[in-house]
């Protein structure tokens, strides 16, 4: 299926207390994206911790999520994992709460076979009415959706489209090329978000959007209506921050940014860590190269 998701959308970072999830945090999060506009909102994908969240955690933030947005803004939920059974069942919970999308990470740490990448998207898409994104993270994951593979995958109805994280551009417009006229590509790497658009990409999932969303949005709009001038002056400043929002592990810099802006983001949860002191100095720079104010 194709069309599902255009624009710009969030991967949000869950922000934490030492008791659990900062409700009160996140629904100001929340607000800042809408008023950003922000396409949609992509929670308990990685940027969100989920692999240190409990399941009454997930069910309540995906609840909260519902109730404070009221169908302002798309929610895609992250629902995937390396037990098949247990993508299917949040899949099914994330459809009941309300969610307008699925996001499926690929399974990690088991490194199924290609095969069993299109086995388990199947399960997963079976499971609901919803349209479902594959996320192709394989240095997270150790597997690669591989361009022949995503082909077939594009087949299934409700597959909507691929977020692409590989990093490998050569790879990325393979997988364009046999997956443009069924289903939709969308950039899953900041770095990568202004020649996967220019490649026909659909939409990015941004990290740096957390903290700069009216900018990520006004690049995707520049390369849109065809200002491929003014989208790489946009891109040429979103760089520096993008770059810093990756010097560490995602999410330890991205948490520390929306700290900086004023959000109680928290830390990361271990095995994470907060970010190195040196690194923090580069972050603030790099905010402020963008004219907006850190309070800290």
């Amino acid at each position: 299926m194709r069309g599902f998701l255009t624009g710009s959308a969030t991967a949000m970072i869950t922000p934490f207390t030492e008791n659990g999830v900062n409700f009160e945090s996140f629904g100001k999060m929340i607000e800042y994206q809408i008023e950003g506009g922000t396409d949609a909102l992509v929670i308990l994908g990685t940027t969100g911790e989920p692999a240190t969240m409990t399941e009454a955690e997930k069910e309540a933030l995906m609840r909260f999520a519902v109730e404070r947005a009221k169908g302002r803004i798309k929610l895609i939920f992250g629902t995937g994992g390396n037990n098949t059974a247990k993508a299917v069942e949040m899949t099914k919970l994330a459809e009941n709460i309300g969610a307008d999308g699925i996001l499926a990470v690929t399974p990690y740490y088991n490194k199924c076979t290609q095969n069993g990448l299109i086995e388990y998207y199947k399960a997963i898409c079976g499971a609901t009415s919803l349209p479902v994104i594959c996320y192709n993270v394989p240095s997270r994951t150790g597997v690669n959706i591989l361009p022949a593979t995503m082909e077939r995958i594009a087949d299934i109805p409700n597959i909507a489209g691929i977020k692409e994280a590989s990093g490998n551009m050569q790879q990325v417009l393979e997988t364009a090329r046999r997956i443009r006229h069924k289903c939709d590509l969308y950039s899953g790497e900041d770095a990568l978000n202004l020649p996967i658009l220019c490649a026909g990409g659909k939409a990015v999932i941004s990290v740096v959007s957390n903290i700069v969303p009216k900018q990520i949005k006004m690049l995707v709009s520049e390369v849109f209506d065809g200002k491929l001038d003014l989208a790489n002056g946009t891109n040429d400043v979103l760089l520096p921050l993008i770059n810093a929002c990756f010097i560490e592990v995602n999410p330890i810099p991205v948490k520390a940014a929306m700290n900086l802006l004023g959000f109680d983001a928290g830390v990361p949860r271990a095995p994470l860590t907060p970010i190195e002191p040196a690194h923090l100095e580069l972050l603030k720079n790099a905010i402020n190269e963008n004219y907006i104010e850190v309070h800290a």
